[in-house]
């Protein structure tokens, strides 16, 4: 391959049509530094209406119109400043222009800090009064979930005191996050040769003695840092634990799920109900240890494709009809206006030079939704990350049509059933089209069979581990480097089975992974696995469903933030507080590894 081949583009060489359309958000850089100045302007008057909220219906929706009115001026400067940054990281003017809005956004945060104390200072007879007022219509969700808080707030002096304990308590993100994508980035790779025939060293490289000599780097890093990483952990467990306390709530989990209403009976059935279905996975693990040839799987096995790899190109005009059509089951104005936003850009899909990393939607209110996710026609896993990407922006399409701004926004639980539903539906649609292939039929279960156990069997593991290391703590128990490395060691050796072979520094690794999002609070993994679980359960809705099933899955992603989550699903027809959705997925996913089990 020439040098020109490789060589990855400037933004300004991308063609217009594969970047997406930023004008919806402002149609210039300098239209977005007018609008910042308003916006600024408009954060002078929030204080104005403190101590007003309490005299009527119409002085609280003279407030909540305002606030939201800079709030929708908020969020499209918000993603028009991120948006430019992603596209290269390398300009100091996007880089600025992030800044101003961030500083700007603090400032507007310190004007209106006094509404929700006060709103909640509202007495129930009079709240419930206003809420009746049609001025408030648009608001009474939003407000009604405030006073849901009410019991978990604290004075107007508490609340200030809190907010400034939490600007120290950020360092230990900063810290965390240092060490893991900083330092852990830096570790020198110059003495180690590329695999034979050229290449990048990569964890899924075929050479396996690249894969292991790139392992014992990072098994050093980790070794030389396992105190520190061990004391991170600890330290957001005992954060999490005295916000709880601050607050009142009986414990951190119970803080953490309050939010969206979910029951620790539906996480903790999730752990169970996995747990008592592990042998599909302990077999495809058996499988890989099999396909590969070796005696061990270990740590740095396990992103080698059991496959190989699927020697197809796929236009990008074509990925968008196989995705099309795996949707069409949803009627033709969702097939269309999916299709029309792919292909019209919606989507910025080549890399560039300083481009971000990682893939992600624009969500501004009342614009079209805009994905990040980069393209490549000889990788069928980047169709997939679209079906992913498109889930969200098509949930976020229809919640933003059907609701106010302060009633849009969905909790990231159904976020993930939106996306996963695009995934499944993909995966069955490739079958479809490709399955008679031998080859490619394997190599599409493999892909689905990993991306599933990322999705739904590693981050159970990552729910188990939040519950068990916060319960030791809750307990009395002191969280040690060895307490921590031994129960994720345990639980590794759980849920991988006896064909994995673990090492010494296999916890570490994965203790990294669980906490290495710091801003991610405790008890935040098992939303994906639950996602994953709802999304398999519609997709056999669905597709096995008429016209009524397909109208009760459009009305969960018209319900936007109407609702918890668990009674959105209901909505689509699905109760994730019964058992049987997490056994179905199980099911489905054995189901899975039994016919790549019978093609090997």
């Amino acid at each position: 391959m020439s040098e020109d081949l490789k060589r990855i583009p400037e933004r300004h060489e991308i063609a217009l049509e594969e970047t997406w359309d930023l004008s919806g958000l402002f149609p210039s850089d300098k239209a977005w530094g007018e609008t910042l100045a308003e916006y600024e302007k408009m954060a002078e008057k929030l204080p104005s209406f403190k101590g007003t909220l309490a005299r009527s219906a119409e002085s609280l929706a003279d407030y909540m119109d305002f606030s939201c009115g800079h709030d929708i001026l908020g969020e499209r400067l918000y993603w028009y400043a991120y948006a430019r940054r992603s596209e290269d990281e390398r300009s100091d003017e996007a880089r600025a222009m992030n800044d101003r809005y961030d500083m700007a956004k603090a400032k507007s945060d310190a004007a209106c800090a006094w509404a929700k104390p006060e709103m909640l200072a509202i007495p129930d007879t009079d709240i419930a009064k206003f809420l009746e007022h049609p001025r408030l219509a648009d608001y009474r969700v939003y407000i009604a979930r405030i006073l849901r808080l009410r019991p978990y707030t604290l004075s107007e002096e508490g609340e200030r005191l809190a907010a400034l304990y939490e600007e120290g308590a950020n360092a230990l993100s900063e810290v965390q996050s240092a060490l893991i994508h900083v330092d852990l980035m830096n570790v020198d790779l110059s003495d180690m040769d590329p695999p034979e025939g050229g290449g990048e060293l990569k964890g899924e490289s075929p050479e396996r003695a690249s894969r292991r000599r790139l392992h014992e780097k990072g098994k050093a890093y980790w070794d030389s840092h396992k105190t520190t990483l061990a004391s991170l952990i600890a330290g957001k467990v005992k954060l999490a634990a005295i916000r709880a306390r601050v607050r009142g709530y009986p414990s951190a989990r119970a803080a953490a799920l309050f939010k969206d209403d979910v029951s620790g009976e539906i996480y903790d059935r999730l752990i169970a109900t996995l747990g008592e279905n592990l042998g599909a996975v302990h077999r495809y693990y058996g499988l890989l240890k099999r396909a590969l040839g070796l005696d061990e799987l270990r740590d740095y096995d396990m992103d080698v494709p059991l496959a190989g790899s699927a020697k197809r190109k796929t236009s990008w005009e074509e990925a968008v009809g196989l995705l099309t059509d795996a949707l069409r089951p949803l009627g033709d104005e969702y097939a269309s206006t999916l299709r029309k936003g792919l292909l019209g850009r919606w989507v910025d899909r080549c890399l560039n030079q300083g481009k971000c990393s990682f893939q992600f939607i624009l969500e501004s209110y009342g614009r079209d939704p805009l994905i990040m996710s980069p393209y490549g026609e000889d990788r069928i896993e980047d169709i997939d990350v679209l079906a992913h990407e498109s889930g969200h922006a098509m949930h976020t399409w229809y919640s933003d049509r059907a609701n106010p701004f302060r009633q849009k926004s969905y909790s990231i639980l159904e976020s993930e059933v939106a996306s996963a539903f695009h995934e499944e539906m993909l995966f069955r649609q490739l079958i479809k089209t490709f399955g008679d292939d031998r080859e490619m039929r394997l190599y599409l279960l493999n892909m689905r069979v990993s991306g599933l156990i990322r999705m739904f069997h590693d981050h159970t593991r990552y729910a188990e581990f939040d519950k068990v290391v916060h319960g030791l703590y809750e307990s009395g128990a002191a969280l040690t480097v060895d307490a921590l490395s031994g129960e994720a060691r345990r639980l590794l050796a759980k849920y991988r089975g006896p064909a994995f072979t673990l090492d010494d520094t296999s916890e570490l690794t994965e203790m990294s992974y669980v906490y290495s999002v710091v801003p991610s609070p405790s008890f935040y993994m098992y939303v994906y696995a639950i996602g994953n679980c709802a999304a398999m359960a519609l997709a056999d809705r669905v597709l096995g469903g008429g016209e009524s099933e397909r109208r009760d899955y459009i009305a969960f992603l018209k319900s936007g933030g109407s609702r918890f989550p668990i009674d959105a699903l209901k909505i689509a027809g699905l109760d994730m507080s019964r058992p049987d959705p997490v056994q179905a997925a199980c099911q489905v996913f054995a189901g899975l590894v039994d016919e790549l089990e019978r093609l090997l």
